[in-house]
């Protein structure tokens, strides 16, 4: 009989203890502690079970646990006496950040002390008898949520030093989700007052520190070191393309296999394959995301799951009001082609809004992309940054793209789908109607306004809009474009792919004083442009007849705009 799948539970001791259904990953233990490192940083995308692992790594070592074999009876970990022996004689100090997602520094601060402050109340036993001095009394009594600065940033270097006293061993400290109030501090403009906070108190907590045995960050992202790591010269930063924990995190296609032969879906490994297989850890391939395996065996459907879930905000913030190069890369992707770029993949935060190498380095850090290949190279004097081979990571991360991308037209959807409809029966008096209708309501939202000298920039708009097109219109159309021009010119082709529909080719055009005397100029220009470029030889030799090629020219002078 299958075991009960528990959603969403990240304590290591429920899920033994209830009989769960569960992937041993046990075997991450032996691997962190031989592999001798002080300080691990392990990124991965989210619902990858980094909570989980954290929560076992807890319960093993932690003194808190001590006598609790039966967590870890007939699981790996517990084949060497070596590591029986381990078992619960750590103090452990273990800390999540994972719901520190406030809106200002003042917040995230006062939130941040709090966890600090309950560690301090769960070790008030110290306070008892001559562990601690009059004076370090003092200091203990005043980590609290009023406490200041110098006190929040020192109290896990202090409280370190007072378990390793108490217990005569050298402290484990645990930091989950260490990222996540970083990428509310970009999102929400208070980077570099958290940054200062952090970089002092990892610093104390992570460097500094005598009494730190090892310790553990988690994340989804790789923060740049300059921003908060500065001092930090002995972490070991391990990424999705490091070989060292390849398999501890996420399930690799044999256990994926095995499950769904124990949950009697065994005919279905194929399908399963094709919607949840894609992600690379290091030399390790086909791995799946836990949160989507989960809960296909507990709800038996396949849909998306994890590409569903909460945290794609930054993601879809960066893709919508990136500019003209970063939108076309993504309408590659959407067409299951590949891309060939740079990427570093430690996010440097401040540069996301006008580095789209660091944007392709985030969707690769957050699972959305998977690397293929990379290749390096060198010339006489230098080496070149390597360029990498990305594409989609799989069909769920597909599909969580669709439905971001009509998201992004939520607030104004029947106008939208109303264009649409107009297109395809050749209204144009409805399309400039429902157009423009659309254009008024989402133009700001395609574009910050933070660009070059301040002023918007029309195409980050209509390269948003053609992924709209792409999206809805997937199922009828082959969309194509050329972009050999700069700014001001985006032409796309609607390829038909049923006999019935006529194709479309679509010039863009901004208004531009100098050139046009109204918008009608703009328009002509584009209709005169398709006319003298020959676009529609393209449709021509591929059988269509010219009757059934429609040309339309976009116009746009801000947020208005003209079809014609």
């Amino acid at each position: 009989m299958a075991r009960t799948v528990g959603i969403g539970i990240q304590d290591f001791s429920r899920i033994i203890e209830n009989n769960y259904f569960y992937v041993d990953k046990t075997h991450f233990i032996k691997e962190w502690w031989e592999g001798g490192d002080s300080v691990t940083l392990i990124t991965r995308p989210r619902r990858f079970g980094k909570t989980l692992a954290m929560s076992m790594t807890e319960q093993f070592f932690s003194v808190k646990y001590a006598g609790r074999s039966d967590l870890f009876e007939g699981l790996s970990i517990w084949q060497e006496e070596k590591y029986r022996a381990l078992q619960g004689t750590y103090p452990v100090i273990s800390l999540s950040f994972a719901n520190i997602k406030e809106t200002d520094y003042k917040d995230t601060r006062d939130k941040i002390v709090q966890l600090l402050a309950g560690e301090y109340a769960r070790c008030a036993f110290l306070l008892e008898g001559d562990c601690l001095n009059e004076q370090e009394k003092d200091l203990f009594r005043r980590k609290t949520v009023d406490m200041g600065d110098v006190d929040a940033t020192l109290a896990l270097h202090q409280l370190s030093e007072y378990l390793c006293r108490y217990y005569g061993k050298r402290v484990i400290i645990l930091l989950d989700e260490y990222d996540t109030p970083m990428q509310e501090a970009y999102v929400h403009g208070y980077w570099e007052e958290l940054v200062a906070f952090t970089r002092s108190m990892f610093n104390s907590t992570f460097k500094t520190n005598p009494w730190l045995e090892r310790g553990i960050m988690t994340g989804i992202t790789r923060v740049s070191k300059e921003s908060i790591f500065s001092d930090l010269n002995h972490l070991e930063v391990v990424t999705t393309t490091s070989g060292k924990y390849e398999t501890a995190f996420g399930f690799t296609e044999e256990e994926v296999f095995i499950a769904l032969d124990e949950f009697g879906m065994g005919e279905e490994k194929e399908k399963v394959k094709w919607w949840y297989d894609g992600f690379i850890f290091g030399s390790s391939k086909d791995i799946y995301n836990p949160w989507s395996i989960l809960n296909l065996l507990d709800k038996r459907e396949m849909t998306s799951y994890w590409a569903n879930t909460s945290s794609n905000g930054l993601v879809g913030k960066l893709i919508r009001e990136g500019a003209r190069d970063v939108k076309q890369s993504f309408e590659c992707l959407m067409k299951g082609e590949h891309l060939w770029i740079p990427i570093d993949e430690q996010i440097v935060y401040d540069q996301l809004d006008n580095n789209e190498y660091a944007i392709w380095s985030l969707l690769v850090a957050s699972g959305y992309l998977k690397i293929l290949d990379y290749e390096k190279y060198e010339d006489d004097d230098s080496i070149v940054e390597p360029k990498y081979e990305l594409v989609l990571t799989n069909h769920e991360v597909e599909i969580m793209f669709k439905n971001m991308i009509r998201g992004w037209f939520a607030g104004v959807t029947s106008n939208y789908n109303d264009f649409i409809k107009a297109l395809l029966t050749d209204d144009r008096e409805a399309m400039n109607e429902y157009m423009n209708r659309v254009s008024v309501a989402t133009f700001s939202y395609f574009d910050t306004g933070k660009h070059g000298f301040g002023k918007a920039e029309p195409e980050r708009f209509y390269h948003g809009f053609v992924l709209g097109l792409m999206v809805d219109l997937e199922d009828r159309y082959e969309i194509t474009s050329n972009r050999e021009s700069g700014f001001g010119r985006y032409d796309i082709m609607l390829v038909p792919k049923r006999a019935e529909l006529d194709a479309v080719v679509i010039e863009f055009k901004v208004y531009n004083p100098r050139r046009d005397n109204s918008l009608e100029d703009t328009v002509s220009a584009a209709l005169t442009q398709i006319e003298e470029k020959k676009y529609a030889q393209t449709l021509i030799a591929k059988g269509i007849p010219e009757e059934r090629i429609r040309k339309y020219g976009f116009a746009f002078e801000g947020k208005e705009v003209l079809i014609g």
